[in-house]
């Protein structure tokens, strides 16, 4: 017997505004019969071409350390690096450049959202097979 991830959660102090703001990012949708609000204290969004699901939980205390669990983001279209652009503009912080740390055209770039969570951009699936055909 095994288990299977139902969703991820994410705690915030403030879960629509978040969930907003990841919905952007990741072009995720809300539940179709459950609309996240401004106020509520969960948030579910959800991925309309994979079903993988994030949930944001209100919590009162803030972040205070590093996260032990973070998401890594592949591009669905361009290349890591465009799409390292497009999240700067949407507000994110950049934590750690790690481009070209395994050579050149490798690596990622570390990232905050607005609530300090941190998350990676990797190179696209395109990128990776270039790269594996330069080996």
């Amino acid at each position: 017997m095994t288990s299977f991830v139902s969703h991820t959660s994410i705690d915030c102090t403030n879960t629509y505004e978040l969930s907003e703001w990841w919905k952007k990012l990741l072009g995720y949708v809300d539940l179709a019969d459950d609309p996240n609000d401004p106020g509520d204290e969960e948030c579910m969004i959800v991925d309309p071409d994979g079903g993988h699901r994030l949930l944001f939980i209100e919590v009162p205390e803030g972040k205070a350390v590093k996260n032990r669990i973070h998401l890594d983001l592949r591009p669905r279209e361009g290349t890591r690096d465009q799409e390292v652009e497009r999240v700067r503009r949407l507000g994110a912080r950049e934590v750690a450049d790690r481009r070209g740390q395994y050579g050149p055209g490798t690596g990622w770039v570390v990232f905050a959202d607005p609530e300090g969570n941190e998350f990676c951009v990797l190179l696209s699936v395109d990128e990776r097979a270039a790269l594996a055909r330069t080996e």
